[in-house]
């Protein structure tokens, strides 16, 4: 995929004062035992660039070719989010999940493009880790994204048992490619491992496997449940599904299921594989007792012509706009969670973190800031209110603008396209979501200055953090440890 180009944090820095100032001027197995019974099981099923409105609970669905009954069913039984915010880029949306931290701290803001070493260091901890440390089995099938290396890959940051990809699925098409072929170009293979053991090479990555992969995702997920179950352990299953990125290509079971083309016959597959697992937690009694989450990594696909909707929201992944920022997000606990329950409240994906960690009893690091707040009483119901008012929004390295409530104020105009960075703005920008969810209209008078305050204190104590807490710096090797 196409890298974005960054801005020194220092730019940054003198970018974030000179907007305070103008803001604040102008704007079937058997009986589960205690131990699992205690804690909750865990399944984290996470989409590929699958943007809001392409499923039916959000305006999509029939709309675009393919209902999906399965997950618009889960989200009857749960809390769903029309206001669940993730990161620009895959793999600063995956290592904000796996942390809780925004990954301008953690070196992982942009796509890494090959070259170097890339992925989360060592010294992060992870959610499967802070899992695994209170007693839980953890698996991941899927895309991993987060360090392509031996020593960076799941089996090496807290999970049991891992199979899929390091990468990304773009390089589907290197084998086929004959000028790939011709310099010797190593290609990316499916790959699986265990902890404490070095990972293996499996099938070589093609258009071929691309088809097959997340049928062997669903079911390698529904095994690893039943094998953890068995004893009575709880479990943690991440499952980062390969589709809908791009080549958008269906399984042979699902190509021409709808007739309207490979993306909506994607979603009919993507929203079959959901099925199997939710068939599967219901097949082990262990229903009651596994909180179920239905996300994705951020906006929609833009590669033409596999190219994604972002529902009632402008812009594509790889920039600011609500477009690529909200995501569908499903989260089901029945009993727990109330059931049928919407929610516009303002969350973000590193929330989940430190959520989960609450929920399971878990201890989140406290040597290191983490960015994610504690959501249980607002996803139990207890509470009407999110636990967060707003967050940063960083696009690569550059910090393009800030949410606070229902407004946006930007730093950044808007993108020409979807891989081009945006021109810097002489003064920010600030748009109402509610009134203008696409980002239309500015409020550049002085009517609706007032929010530039709560707004910009969000920013003031993101730059004072990341002053106090120094960045990783992209590429760090391991071992590293922090200059605080």
């Amino acid at each position: 995929m196409p890298s974005s180009s960054t801005q020194p944090l220092g730019q940054t820095r003198a970018l974030i004062a000179g907007s305070v100032a103008l803001l604040t001027a102008a704007l079937p197995i058997g009986p589960v035992s205690a131990q699992s019974a205690s804690k909750p099981n865990f399944v984290f099923i996470l989409m590929d660039n699958l943007g809001y409105g392409e499923v039916g609970v959000y305006g999509g669905g029939v709309t675009r070719g393919a209902p999906t009954p399965r997950i618009d069913k889960l989200a009857s039984e749960g809390l769903r989010l029309t206001n669940f915010n993730v990161e620009a880029q895959c793999t600063p949306s995956r290592s904000c999940f796996m942390t809780g931290r925004f990954s301008i701290r953690s070196g992982t803001h942009s796509i890494p493009i090959g070259g170097g070493l890339e992925g989360l260091t060592q010294w992060e901890v992870t959610i499967a880790e802070t899992l695994s440390d209170a007693g839980y089995a953890t698996g991941a099938f899927g895309k991993w994204h987060l360090g392509g290396e031996q020593g960076r890959l799941p089996n090496d940051q807290g999970f049991d048992e891992w199979y899929g990809i390091a990468r990304t699925t773009d390089e589907a098409f290197w084998p086929s490619d004959p000028a790939a072929k011709s310099v010797g170009v190593p290609f990316t293979h499916v790959m699986e491992g265990r902890k404490g053991e070095k990972s293996r090479e499996g099938d070589v990555y093609d258009l071929d496997k691309r088809r097959l992969i997340d049928s062997e995702i669903s079911e390698r997920t529904i095994e690893f449940m039943k094998r953890s179950v068995a004893p009575g352990k709880p479990f943690y299953a991440y499952v980062p599904f390969t589709l809908v990125h791009f080549p958008t290509l269906p399984n042979p079971r699902f190509t021409g299921k709808t007739g309207f083309g490979d993306f909506p016959d994607s979603l009919t597959e993507m929203d079959a594989h959901v099925g199997e697992i939710l068939d599967a937690i219901d097949e082990l009694k262990i229903g009651d007792n596994t909180i179920v989450v239905f996300t994705s990594d951020n906006g929609p696909e833009a590669t033409w012509p596999w190219q994604g909707t972002s529902g009632p929201w402008r812009g594509y992944y790889f920039t600011h706009m609500e477009g690529s920022l909200r995501v569908p997000f499903i989260i089901r606990w029945p009993e727990k969670i109330p059931a049928g329950r919407v929610s516009n409240e303002i969350v973000h994906e590193v929330d989940t973190y430190t959520t989960l960690a609450k929920i399971a009893g878990a201890t989140v690091p406290q040597d290191r800031p983490v960015d994610g707040v504690d959501q249980t009483d607002f996803f139990l119901g207890k509470s009407e209110k999110s636990a967060r008012e707003g967050f940063p929004v960083f696009v690569a390295d550059r910090l393009e603008a800030v949410k606070w409530r229902n407004w946006k104020n930007a730093f950044y105009d808007e993108p020409r396209d979807w891989w081009t960075p945006p021109a810097k703005l002489g003064i920010p920008k600030a748009f109402d979501l509610i009134t203008d969810p696409k980002e239309e209209y500015p409020e550049t008078g002085l009517r609706h200055s007032w929010n530039a305050g709560p707004a910009m204190k969000i920013v003031v104590d993101t730059e004072q953090s990341l002053r106090k807490y120094p960045p990783i710096v992209p590429g760090t090797a391991d071992p590293y440890h922090p200059p605080y």
